[in-house]
């Protein structure tokens, strides 16, 4: 394994998926919503810095190649799970996080069973794009559960422990400070659009996966 700086970002990349977590263990919201939105775009950022300047300096790695779908993996799906937890069970967030976490365990069931062949299911461009969307709408969806809570606060007067009280206890209430609407809810209006577009996308890469694997999950005769 070679530290040069791709790999090492890679590994911040890593290390920052359960990092989005934590704010929310250290962190009162909305900060934490806004440190774990902070957290995730910087994490994503150098999704793309690391592969390309792994290729602009030829330091291109099997630990990289290895390390960075795993760190992409990590950073969606422990996001997603924050998210929906925060979101009130949203339904029309639930079904395509469901489709991303299912994709995301299958393909890498797939990689694990081929073993040595798993280069038969290189990541495509299309996939590239999928990683994409997912972390775009898991941002914007970040930024709607702050501006949400910090709203709410600022609707009623009270204090982030009285808000979370009252919120827990099923009297959140109804927030229409930027239109009719609410900025937090054109924020989420849009990351469930982009959400549902990115599992679109993640169901696609997935059934190209599985169909380029087909070959070599048969028994033999």
């Amino acid at each position: 394994m070679t530290w040069n700086i791709p790999n090492i970002l890679t590994v911040l990349r890593l290390l920052a998926a359960p990092g989005v977590a934590i704010m929310f263990l250290y962190f009162h919201r909305p900060w934490a919503d806004w440190l774990a939105l902070a957290l995730f775009v910087g994490a994503a950022v150098t999704d793309w810095f690391d592969g390309y300047l792994a290729r602009l300096w030829k330091q291109e790695s099997n630990f990289g190649r290895m390390l960075d779908p795993i760190a992409d993996k990590a950073m969606v799906v422990i996001a997603l799970v924050i998210i929906t937890g925060y979101s009130g069970m949203n339904p029309w967030l639930i079904l395509p996080a469901t489709v991303i976490l299912f994709r995301e365990v299958f393909v890498s069931g797939l990689r694990e069973f081929l073993g040595v062949r798993a280069g038969l299911l290189r990541v495509t461009r299309l996939a590239k794009w999928k990683t994409t969307a997912q972390m775009v709408a898991i941002a914007v969806l970040f930024l709607g559960t702050g501006l949400e809570y910090k709203e709410g606060i600022a609707l009623q007067g009270m204090t982030p422990r009285e808000y979370a009280q009252a919120v827990h206890a099923g009297l959140e209430p109804v927030i229409r400070t930027c239109g009719s609407l609410g900025c937090s809810t054109w924020a989420t209006l849009v990351g469930l659009m982009l959400i549902w577009i990115a599992a679109v996308l993640t169901a696609i890469t997935g059934v190209d996966y599985f169909c380029k694997s087909l070959p070599y999950l048969k028994d033999e005769e």
